[in-house]
């Protein structure tokens, strides 16, 4: 009953919300970027938090006094489950752009309020686009947005502390730009829902935000190591965290 409770709320609230995307739509379209980031952090984590609490989750963040307060920041997360997108949304400073996969581009009223909030769809299977997406990442450091990735590009399905690859290309989002990277460990999410077959029960989740990476002076070989060094910090947290 929770779970079919979650999904009618989640279309339902949405369509309940047409009225205000269009507003913030209309601001789009006038480049008025005020209206248009207000607007997005009022709704956007409530809408978020909202199925965060019909679904029983309860969240205990450690580690917000390491976002950096002085500039747009790369959050480089594990991925275990659908739902670490709304807990990034909710468990940061702010809510963030995320760099996201072109299949959920696909989901009505969700793209919309993704664009509102300047995320970056993903089409790995087409160079071009892909390079663009990257692009588009890098614009929103430029003016001060800061973006979040999941650097495995999908799920992992395995035991808590298994990490799949970390992908390159979003830590060349942060080298070009001369942002800094900080790490997210993201504890118990698949709980949530995958390991149940699908169906939501509640449970505990755990995220720390780790210590921020700069990312200005490092040279080319450190730039090379660093989707392993991350990888590596965020494993050595989960673990610990067992």
């Amino acid at each position: 009953m929770r779970t079919i409770i979650w999904f009618c709320w989640f279309w339902i609230q949405l369509v309940a919300l047409i009225p205000t995307l269009r507003k913030g739509k209309r601001a789009l379209a006038n480049n008025d970027d005020a209206t248009v980031d207000a607007l997005v952090q009022k709704m956007v984590p409530a809408w978020a938090g909202g199925l965060m609490r019909l679904a029983g989750v309860t969240v205990e963040v450690q580690g917000k006094e390491n976002i950096p307060q002085d500039g747009a920041v790369v959050f480089v997360a594990n991925h275990r489950s659908y739902y670490d997108i709304p807990l990034m949304l909710t468990s940061l400073d702010k809510a963030h752009p995320l760099v996201s996969k072109k299949q959920v581009e696909r989901l009505p009223l969700v793209r919309d309020w993704m664009r509102l909030l300047r995320c970056v769809f993903l089409d790995r299977d087409n160079p071009r686009k892909a390079m663009q997406a990257m692009n588009d990442a890098m614009e929103n450091l430029r003016k001060g947005y800061s973006i979040t990735i999941f650097p495995e590009g999908t799920r992992s399905k395995g035991a808590e502390t298994e990490l799949l690859e970390f992908k390159a290309g979003a830590f060349r989002i942060a080298t070009k730009t001369k942002s800094p990277i900080v790490p997210v460990a993201i504890h118990k999410s698949r709980d949530i829902m995958e390991n149940n077959g699908g169906w939501m029960k509640p449970t505990d989740v755990t995220i720390h935000i780790l210590p921020p990476i700069a990312t200005a002076e490092l040279s080319k070989e450190e730039n090379r190591s660093l989707p392993e060094r991350v990888q590596a910090i965020i494993r050595q947290e989960l673990e610990q965290m067992q």
